[in-house]
């Protein structure tokens, strides 16, 4: 009998420890739990949705910030009134005040796309295989669009195939990717980044731009031009010239876009990782585009394997430059 009963005192001994030590783990489990829960709380207060919407058409998408139009990215092919067809581009782009910035197809040059990138001379070797910039003999297919949204940004991530008429149907001469990344709007100017690789799927792929001293192509706006319309390039005011203008690391273009009549505008900020930074540029008054030149009129060769990197980033104001630090922005860009 008295070994029964120290079985039992030991038995309710252990039993007495096991729920102890339960209890101590779940004061322990739910104390991290309501930890958990409130960080997760918090995180969701302190990052609130950044308020932008991807919607897409048969023609591409559309990318609104808090209700506000911000740009439309022109997917499928469209046409022109001079019969070319042309995608891969953006317009509309708008500034701050939902007003339309760029312009598509203007009748001085049925071939401008608002924000687009492209060149004249598209080679391999010595043969001309096409030209980008009126769509010649060249197409291109997006066979990704990819979007993405973060708390401090909106991406865009395409994937393009580009075609020449002159080459076996079906073979692209380049795969490019581009991602597009739009920074919510700020009090007084909104960032859009852009980075562009191209890569040769053939051997002496070469591009460049007009066959002439202008040499323009690369990256470009097409821009609805108001009748006081001026250039700015870190702190100076520039003059358009015929040719090419060295005049700094970005441009800016101030005047009364939109329907306010007030001023606002847009600069192209240069990256130094680009080749030949800082570009030289390409400008005009009225009737064209504006144009942060590479490679120029001389081809450079692509080589298969080894990527060709453009990056430029676009600061949309809604005042002129005197107000918006470029200066500062464009050393913040060189940091990234």
């Amino acid at each position: 009998m008295v070994g029964e009963g120290l079985r039992r005192q030991i038995l309710k001994n252990i039993l007495n420890h096991i729920n102890i030590i339960f209890s101590y783990i779940m004061k322990r489990f739910y104390t991290y739990y309501g930890i958990a829960i409130f960080l997760l709380i918090f995180a969701s207060c302190s990052n609130p949705d950044s308020g932008f919407t991807f919607s897409e058409t048969g023609q591409g998408l559309a990318l609104t910030e808090n209700g506000k139009p911000v740009l439309f990215y022109q997917k499928a092919p469209k046409k022109s009134e001079g019969a070319s067809v042309y995608n891969n581009y953006i317009h509309p782009l708008y500034n701050l005040n939902g007003d339309t910035l760029t312009e598509e197809f203007p009748a001085d040059h049925l071939y401008h796309r608002g924000v687009f990138w492209t060149w004249h001379q598209i080679y391999i070797d010595t043969v001309s295989i096409g030209d980008g910039w009126i769509n010649d003999g060249i197409s291109q297919d997006v066979v990704k669009l990819l979007t993405e949204k973060k708390d401090n940004a909106a991406l865009i991530n395409l994937e393009v195939n580009w075609y020449s008429d002159t080459l076996p149907a079906g073979m692209p001469f380049m795969k490019e990717r581009t991602s597009v990344t739009v920074y919510p709007s700020e009090t007084q100017y909104r960032l859009i980044d852009f980075t562009i690789e191209l890569n040769a799927l053939v051997e002496k792929l070469e591009l460049g731009g007009s066959d002439d001293p202008k040499g323009y192509g690369g990256f470009c706006l097409r821009l609805e031009i108001p009748d006081d319309m001026y250039f700015i390039s870190e702190g100076n005011k520039i003059t358009p010239q015929e040719l090419q203008v060295n005049a700094g690391k970005w441009m800016d273009f101030s005047g009364s876009f939109g329907k306010s009549g007030e001023i606002n505008g847009i600069a192209i900020l240069c990256n130094p990782q680009n080749p030949l930074f800082p570009s030289p540029w390409i400008l005009r008054q009225k009737g064209s585009m504006q144009n942060a030149v590479y490679p120029g009129r001389e081809r450079i060769r692509l080589t298969p394997g080894q990527p060709l990197l453009l990056k430029y980033r676009l600061v949309i104001h809604n005042s002129d430059h005197s107000t918006v630090d470029l200066q500062k922005l464009q050393e913040e860009y060189m940091k990234d």
